[in-house]
């Protein structure tokens, strides 16, 4: 498998996970949504929210704009508090937008090449070095959203755990194989 293969199918993990996620918050009460915890983001509902953001504002950047921004969000926020939230009210307004985000993802993922993943992506930062350009690898930027997408994941399992969720999502890499290989089979 090459570097743009394998950078696509961490990317289809990524959004194969997500929906897991919000399949696991769909039965939760608005209370369960926005109880406050002391890890993530501090809710389910924030939690999930800074993911989208994440992956919307580096797709954003990854297609050129330098200083990416939520729809819902504004400027002038503390550093790193853009989480997308303003925008939406609900678990299915996220996860309908997170379906058309999936799809500018995919676009974008069909077209990065080995040449590609050198060129540097410029983005504005909103957390460390706040306000300051930095220009980073593409190849950088698309496994840091993998990678953030994972820790925050973790975050989200661990709050759903606490709220005492029945069926917690299994969200591995080896899982959705494993998924893939079972309808593959039948």
């Amino acid at each position: 498998m090459d570097s743009p293969a394998v950078i696509r199918r961490l990317h289809e993990h990524r959004m194969w996970a997500n929906r897991q996620l919000l399949d696991a918050a769909g039965p939760l009460s608005p209370e369960q949504l926005r109880q406050t915890f002391a890890i993530g983001q501090g809710s389910v509902w924030k939690t999930l929210c800074h993911l989208y953001a994440a992956e919307y504002v580096w797709l954003a950047a990854l297609e050129g704009d330098e200083d990416p921004l939520t729809p819902g969000d504004a400027r002038g926020q503390l550093p790193g508090n853009q989480t997308g939230e303003g925008a939406m009210s609900s678990l299915a307004e996220l996860r309908t937008r997170w379906e058309e985000l999936e799809g500018r993802w995919r676009s974008f993922l069909d077209r990065v090449t080995a040449e590609s993943l050198e060129r540097m992506v410029h983005k504005r930062s909103t957390s460390s070095g706040a306000g300051r350009s930095h220009g980073t690898r593409e190849v950088d930027v698309l496994l840091h959203i993998c990678t953030h997408a994972q820790y925050t994941t973790a975050q989200l399992v661990n709050m759903l755990r606490q709220l005492g969720c029945e069926r917690l999502p299994d969200v591995m890499l080896i899982s959705l194989a494993r998924s893939e290989a079972a309808e593959a089979a039948s």
